[in-house]
């Protein structure tokens, strides 16, 4: 019923930017905060940024100064500006939204697929 979609990863050298977009489509009442987590494969999923429905942000600490999380919603999307990309930046970035399918049910959260960003040294 409810899908995120993200686009904009890739492969980036070292120092390079890449900027993430994750779209959320379906039959939902409401979208509340959403946000970009990131794993690799073995490690647990990692909160990277999130932005509250009234703009409110909050960023892990190794990224704080580095990606922007924007969200414009009219259209239902997020971004993730990241500047100054590090190796250890490689990783699928999932993006999160916290929504309600109608507007007597409980806040639900939703995940997308994810999309790869590499970065090479």
């Amino acid at each position: 019923q409810v899908q995120l979609v993200e686009s904009g990863g890739g492969l980036v050298q070292s120092g390079g930017s890449l900027r993430l977009a994750c779209a959320a489509s379906g039959n939902f009442f409401r979208l509340f905060a959403m946000g970009w987590y990131r794993q690799v494969p073995g490690k647990e999923r990692d909160l990277v940024a999130n932005i509250s429905m009234g703009g409110i942000v909050d960023y892990s600490d190794d990224v704080k100064s580095r990606f922007t999380i924007s969200r414009d919603n009219a259209a239902n999307t997020i971004y993730l500006q990241m500047n100054s990309l590090k190796p250890d930046g490689t990783a699928a970035y999932c993006c999160q939204a916290r929504l309600a399918l109608t507007s007597r049910q409980p806040i639900r959260e939703a995940w997308g697929e994810g999309t790869q960003v590499t970065v090479a040294s």
